[in-house]
């Protein structure tokens, strides 16, 4: 599948606005995180390591927010209440590329505007709108940032499946985990007023 297949998929789509935060700004929250080169090539190596594993990864995630309610009612008809099955495959797809874009650690103003339509695509300003959907109008923050822990522990196995020695594992993992936390925070700015970011 081409990333052009893939519905509401924009990484790369010059109309997207830009975002507000600068190279400069990016680069001191990374140095915050304590993220620095090698955790790029740490993450540029875990692509190989995943990119045959996307699908698996993926159902372990689909699996907790599946037996998690309150999780699942963002993907869930707001009337109804039963999951939208077209809205999960969608957003299923477009996790499934994050993965492979967050391994290739690409950190460029394409990748910054990108990550403020996801953030818009969680908060009120945007949710539901790519899809067209009834689901839920908003995810609050708190989910946003608490869904880091996750994603970032469930990946540690499949990092470990390929046969690497475990300092490259552990090397892989800390760089997906801070990875992770640094889009988390950067799909939070939308709920934050302005000049509170």
């Amino acid at each position: 599948m081409t990333t052009s297949s893939i519905p509401g998929y924009r990484l790369g789509d010059t109309t997207l606005p830009k975002s507000p935060l600068t190279k400069d700004d990016l680069a001191t929250l990374k140095t915050t995180l304590l993220f620095g080169d090698a955790d790029v090539a740490a993450l540029r190596q875990a692509h190989g390591v995943v990119e045959d594993q996307v699908e698996a990864i993926l159902d372990v995630w689909y699996g907790f927010v599946g037996s998690t309610p309150h999780l699942l009612a963002y993907f869930s008809d707001a009337k109804t209440h039963q999951p939208l099955d077209a809205y999960l495959d969608a957003v299923r797809k477009r996790f499934g590329q994050w993965i492979l874009d967050t391994c290739r650690a690409d950190y460029d103003e394409a990748w910054l505007a990108w990550q403020d339509e996801i953030g818009r695509r969680h908060h009120r300003s945007g949710k539901n709108r790519t899809d067209g959907v009834s689901a839920a109008p908003h995810i609050p923050m708190r989910y946003v940032l608490a869904l880091a822990v996750p994603i970032s522990v469930t990946m540690k196995p499949f990092l470990a499946k390929k046969g690497h020695a475990s300092a490259e594992v552990e090397a892989m993992h800390a760089a997906w985990s801070k990875a992770v936390l640094l889009q988390a925070i950067l799909w939070s700015r939308p709920y934050a007023r302005e000049g509170d970011f």
